[in-house]
């Protein structure tokens, strides 16, 4: 096949007018431009982009965006210009900014046996969504599936965010990380956090294949990045990104404490230390006494039930049975209480800060 070029087609109805706006002021080249005594057509490039603007042409006259590091020196530092014939143009940085939404507290329970919708969403993983109000947009929190093992339809990718968890619920995956050596496969139990652009990519799963992913805030732009491959090296498993370090943790040699909540004790999964406490990650087990009322002060506190089940209790809430599969947001200051622990009891809690109080609430 010879070569392809692509140009966007522009109108216009008076050509000498544009010629001016689009190299002066926007900066882009004149590459052509015809017939010599009264040009109609002149085509443009610059800034990745072609365009063909023509006299009479039957287009709409459309926006531009042009993206860059430094907006104040492109048009002068305008940010919203309108182009001889018609065109929009639009100046805005290069890189999404990344906001972080103020959190808007609320108790969620979400119940597997509620049957929520499982969605089909990126690479053809299977996604339910375990906090439906998303906290005001502050968190996702996604239970996903790959329901065939197999090599995964993933590429080189990264998301601007401002914290992620992988935790691995049931089965394996191959994953492979930018500066972090080889692929390795993520066992169940076992988690990683991927720092804001870490690039990653998801190589091969195991059938049934489940985990349970955090993406702080809800709504986050990931990005494919065609130029990278990976594994790259030399390996650099210290280096920082934007303030945090990966963190591959293992359930095999970890070691248990008690819990802030009495009656409970947990595995550090150290991530609040490797995030410089942006988030803190547990997963725990009742230890046989009562637990008491309590009340925490962190922004978010997620948790989702892993193998067998208790009754949750919240102050002015009817009690809820929780079993494998289910997940709740407490918001902070309410009393609660985790009531009736199986013996086979183990979940995931998710905090954001990772250090916050725990306070005994007298009942």
């Amino acid at each position: 096949m010879g070569e392809i070029r692509a140009e966007v087609l522009l109108p216009t109805q008076e050509l000498r007018d544009d010629i001016p706006f689009f190299t002066k002021v926007l900066g882009m080249r004149m590459d052509m431009i015809y017939p010599a005594d009264d040009p109609s057509v002149a085509v443009f490039s610059g800034h990745g982009l072609r365009l063909r603007v023509e006299k009479g042409a039957a287009a709409a006259p459309g926006v531009l965006r042009l993206l860059t590091e430094a907006p104040e020196e492109v048009a002068e530092g305008r940010r919203d210009l309108t182009a001889p014939n018609g065109t929009r143009i639009e100046v805005r940085p290069l890189h999404e900014p990344l906001v972080m939404p103020e959190t808007v507290h609320s108790f969620v329970v979400r119940r597997l046996a509620d049957q929520a919708p499982w969605i089909i969403g990126r690479a053809g993983m299977h996604y339910r969504d375990l906090i439906p109000d998303r906290l005001g947009g502050s968190i996702i929190a996604s239970h996903i599936r790959i329901p065939d093992g197999g090599p995964v339809p993933d590429v080189v990718h990264y998301h601007t965010v401002g914290f992620q968890l992988i935790f691995c619920y049931r089965g394996w995956v191959d994953l492979v990380y930018e500066d972090q050596g080889e692929p390795f496969r993520l066992h169940a139990g076992n988690c990683v956090i991927q720092p804001p652009e870490i690039r990653h990519r998801v190589l091969y799963a195991s059938d049934n294949i489940e985990v349970i992913e955090i993406g702080v805030p809800a709504e986050h732009v990931t990005t494919i990045d065609h130029e990278m491959e990976l594994p790259n090296g030399p390996a650099n498993p210290g280096r920082v990104f934007q303030g945090q370090r990966f963190v591959h943790h293992k359930a095999e040699g970890a070691v248990w404490t008690p819990f802030r909540v009495p009656g409970f004790r947990s595995r550090d999964t150290t991530i609040a230390e490797h995030t410089g406490d942006v988030a803190g990650v547990h997963v725990v087990r009742p230890e046989g006494a009562a637990s008491p009322w309590t009340q925490h002060g962190s922004d978010i506190l997620f948790t989702f039930v892993m193998e067998g089940g208790m009754v949750l209790e919240g102050e002015g809430r009817a009690p809820c049975q929780l079993e494998a599969g289910d997940a709740f947001v407490i918001p902070p200051g309410m009393p609660v209480r985790y009531a009736k622990a199986t013996q086979d009891l183990e979940f995931l809690e998710v905090s954001l800060p990772g250090v916050f109080r725990t306070e005994t609430v007298a009942r």
